[in-house]
């Protein structure tokens, strides 16, 4: 049986791959704090972008600060805290999700952001580190044991085009790397990291997937924020954005899965010493618009928490025993 054994038992080992998303991956915090309570598996691995890097961070740090226990909360706390709860920020919420529905009927003018002062970075970093601390994150990354996870945050490099997981093995997690990683154009300015300038990661490895055998999994589960099909054709403005968004963030993510599931045929075909590395997902299974990914109102984005540990729940008990 494939797995590592512990105390006597069999314990599989995961790496978790959290695709970015906007305020949907809420999804992805509920369903990575209902994953991390499961004691028949061992997470040896956590990659995301996006929204997703934000969820991948704190699952990893909480790990490491304080189990299981204290990463479920952190991921409990953070989209509390990003929730839309002042007056001011539900009235600029109901403003830029109310926009965003907007464009796909009217041609609308598009702002710089760097037309305006940067609000958007300062206010994330803020956010983040109210739950992670910076100096702590650095130490966690100095001289790490053998057994710890790794973790992979994905952007791209504006300049050069290159493809960047910035990785905890290498002492590259910082919240700038997370912010980079979440730095979408026309909200963000692009990010300086170690001299580069980095946009969202959405445009690179949605998440970063082909680095994680190198952890030695035995399953990689992707929590999968874009469908992956429609049952019917978009036709309007708003649903034909809406659609070739998903096949955008998709698109690397389908590349790099092919990869390793073309290793796994290889492997099936070669046998002993090889073996394969499963591939499982849990998607998030709403209808939701693109506008919807910048809403912050506190009950959508609990719903996607909620929705998130009750999908979690199913894939832990449709798992092979």
């Amino acid at each position: 049986m494939v797995g590592r054994v512990e105390g006597g038992t069999t314990v599989k080992t995961v790496a978790i791959a959290c695709q970015g998303g906007g305020s949907h991956t809420a999804f992805t915090g509920g369903v990575l704090q209902r994953l991390l309570a499961d004691e028949d598996h061992r997470v040896v691995a956590l990659s995301g972008t996006s929204g997703g890097a934000v969820c991948a961070l704190l699952a990893w740090y909480g790990l490491l600060t304080g189990g299981a226990a204290e990463a479920g909360r952190l991921l409990e706390r953070f989209w509390k805290a990003n929730a839309a709860t002042t007056l001011s920020g539900k009235l600029a919420n109901a403003w830029l999700v109310g926009l965003a529905r907007l464009e796909g009927r009217v041609t609308l003018p598009t702002v710089s952001p760097y037309l305006y002062p940067d609000l958007a970075g300062p206010a994330f970093t803020d956010l983040l580190t109210r739950h992670v601390d910076v100096d702590r994150l650095a130490r966690l990354q100095e001289s790490p044991p053998e057994d710890q996870p790794l973790l992979l945050v994905g952007a791209v490099d504006v300049l050069s085009g290159d493809f960047k997981a910035f990785s905890s093995r290498r002492q590259e997690i910082t919240v700038d790397a997370v912010l980079a990683s979440a730095a979408v154009p026309l909200l963000f300015r692009a990010v300086e990291v170690g001299g580069r300038r980095y946009w969202d990661g959405l445009f690179s490895q949605n998440p970063p997937v082909r680095q994680l055998p190198d952890a030695g999994p035995d399953e990689i589960w992707v929590i999968r924020i874009n469908p992956r099909a429609r049952a019917t054709e978009p036709k309007t403005v708003g649903d034909i954005a809406d659609r070739r968004n998903e096949l955008a963030g998709n698109l690397s993510l389908e590349q790099e899965l092919h990869a390793i599931r073309k290793v796994n045929g290889w492997v099936d075909r070669l046998g002993d010493p090889y073996r394969r590395i499963e591939i499982r997902e849990i998607d998030l299974d709403l209808d939701l618009d693109l506008p919807s990914k910048l809403d912050r109102r506190p009950a959508f984005l609990r719903r996607l928490f909620d929705e998130g540990r009750e999908q979690a729940d199913a894939f832990l008990a449709g798992l092979p025993g």
